[in-house]
């Protein structure tokens, strides 16, 4: 894993991705979450609302590593000279020019959209006509030991027999990082957070069946093979309250009446515009 994969990494783990103000500092220059939204506004045209959790993270982390790589050939650029080539002023020009009216029309629209306001009663209605949306099903978090054969399985539990709370934690954790097959053995049979159906069924209905800190006392056969199941955690279902996905809601509304505004606001203009074919 190179130096800027273990950062990205890091930051995500540490939740800095999500309220650092300064994320990383290439060479003296600091990339921000202002600057990453910005990216990830554009990237999804003002959707990231509606972008998975899951797929957000990876995205924001994409992102990051793509302005990361930037200044790196930005520095590198300076360095060599690049900003003082006749072809790279001819450019610059041209791009000015441009730009002019590309960053007229981006202030245009981010003083139009800060304009728009979504009132409270607005978002409590959203909620209450859409509470499905927010609603998170039944999670358990479980560990694994995999294995070819039945009488292996039947070994490994008769193992694991007597004991409880932490000691049979890490006896099963020993014991799937010795034994398992599976390719969450060197973590410890670790599958994490899931919900029902992400699991092949016999393995789902078994594991959502049992107690929190308990195993499986006979092996659960499934096509890869004898899984010994140890249920770590559960977290019932769930609907988000209204104060946890306020934020999200208002974004939401914001940006859809945007669309409208926007749509009202070029009619208007286009009417009273000089266009002539030619």
């Amino acid at each position: 894993m190179n130096k800027v994969t273990m950062l990205l990494s890091t930051l995500l783990l540490t939740g800095s991705i999500a309220s650092a103000k300064t994320l990383v500092t290439v060479n003296g220059q600091a990339i921000t979450q202002a600057d990453v939204n910005m990216e990830l506004m554009r990237a999804t045209q003002g959707r990231a609302n509606q972008i998975p959790p899951a797929r957000l993270a990876m995205f924001k982390k994409q992102i990051l590593q793509q302005l990361i790589g930037k200044d790196i050939i930005f520095d590198n650029a300076k360095k060599s000279g690049i900003l003082n080539s006749p072809e790279y002023k001819t450019e610059y020009k041209k791009l000015l020019s441009r730009m002019k009216k590309e960053l007229a029309i981006q202030v245009w629209q981010k003083k139009l959209l800060s304009s728009i306001k979504i009132s409270n009663q607005e978002l409590k209605d959203y909620y209450n006509k859409n509470q499905a949306e927010f609603k998170e099903p039944e999670l358990v978090h479980a560990r694994h030991i995999l294995v070819k054969t039945k009488v292996k399985a039947e070994k490994i539990i008769s193992e694991l027999k007597g004991l409880s709370g932490q000691k049979l934690k890490e006896k099963f954790i020993e014991l799937a990082k010795k034994d398992s097959t599976g390719p969450s053995g060197a973590k410890g049979g670790d599958l994490g957070y899931f919900a029902k159906g992400q699991m092949v069924p016999a393995f789902s209905s078994k594991v959502f069946s049992m107690k929190k800190g308990t195993i499986t006392l006979t092996p659960v056969k499934t096509q890869f093979g004898y899984h010994v199941i140890y249920l770590e955690d559960k977290k019932p279902a769930m609907t988000r309250t209204f104060n946890q996905v306020k934020t999200f809601i208002e974004e939401r509304l914001k940006m859809e009446k945007f669309k409208k505004v926007f749509k009202q606001k070029m009619d208007k203009l286009e009417k009273n515009a000089v266009i002539v074919n030619n």
